[in-house]
């Protein structure tokens, strides 16, 4: 009884404690449950970041769970600690925003390999164009969101993609299913709206958010070339046929939208689409040529368009 009650008062002192080999001291495979465990105790303000205060009590009881000696992460010294955050945030903080976001999590943290094939991030996806497609395909009903049973199919299909899906049986499958929409659902309402979807189905790189464009929104003052317009065209343009339609238009939507707003859902990007075409008065047959997309992108960069931008 007086040994359990010790253990109790370990894993209280020190989360991470519990998930390492007691003789090793190696951290053991997590399993998805697990990992939701670890992810919640240490994110406690529940913005989808490890920052701050809370990485510092990661960083902490980390270290201090890897030592065979009952030490405690108070131990560590402020000094100790800058330099440990250093050389972690450089192993670790892939996109060196100075926290650590799930995915990051997840490359640091042992876990079961099936369910770490979900995170894709060896495997983004080329443009947001290939997301929208993604999203359509899933959402199914066309209710503007991914529920649980849509994001099941999209799991399944993942796993069968890597040759996998023979490993996970039913119930595994529903305890992934529930442990990505705990992680990703940030507004916990029991399904994923498109920004959320987003973060669990990366794509390569949002070539609205380079710096010209974001200098271009921000303070105006952006010089933007033909050939910066003619590399954005072509990005969205997938087909080559010589306009931006359907899953194009609405790629290249959702990444401007991503430039101006953090969380946003369908009725954002149908909003957002209604706002900027009838800024630029395109075509009502929802095609953008390179005359649009110009205006558009100008208009973003407060720019007079003439014959030399």
């Amino acid at each position: 009884m007086a040994e359990s009650k010790r253990v109790h008062i370990e894993k209280a002192q020190n989360f991470m404690r519990q998930y390492r080999d007691p003789e090793s001291r190696e951290l053991k495979k997590l399993s998805a449950n697990q990992f939701m465990d670890v992810w919640s105790h240490y994110d406690r303000d529940g913005n989808g970041y490890i920052e701050g205060t809370e990485l510092d009590g990661f960083l902490r009881e980390f270290v201090a769970s890897a030592n065979a000696t009952d030490i405690s992460p108070e131990d560590l010294s402020e000094h100790t600690l800058v330099e440990l955050k250093s050389c972690f945030m450089e192993a670790y903080d892939d996109n060196q925003d100075g926290k650590i976001d799930i995915r990051e999590l997840a490359q640091l943290l042992p876990m079961e390999e099936n369910f770490l094939l979900l995170f894709r991030f060896d495997n983004p996806l080329e443009s947001s164009v290939e997301f929208m497609k993604i999203w359509r395909e899933y959402d199914s009903d066309n209710s503007g969101y991914i529920e649980a049973d849509e994001l099941k199919n999209f799991l399944r299909d993942l796993l069968r993609e890597a040759k996998k899906i023979n490993d996970v049986s039913e119930d595994k499958l529903i305890e992934y299913t529930d442990t990505m929409l705990q992680v990703f659902d940030s507004n916990k309402d029991g399904r994923l709206q498109l920004s959320e979807m987003a973060k669990l189905l990366p794509v390569k790189e949002n070539f609205l958010c380079r710096q010209i464009f974001k200098e271009g929104i921000e303070t105006g003052a952006a010089k933007l070339t033909k050939d910066d317009i003619e590399k954005v065209f072509s990005l969205y343009d997938r087909d080559n046929n010589g306009t931006i339609e359907n899953e194009e238009l609405r790629g290249f939507l959702k990444d401007l939208l991503e430039l101006v707003k953090k969380d946003y859902d369908a009725q954002d990007l149908i909003d957002f689409e209604d706002t900027i075409m009838r800024g630029v008065g395109y075509d009502k047959d929802g095609k953008v040529a390179r005359k649009e997309l110009t205006m558009i992108l100008l208009a973003l960069a407060k720019l007079p368009p003439d014959d030399d931008q």
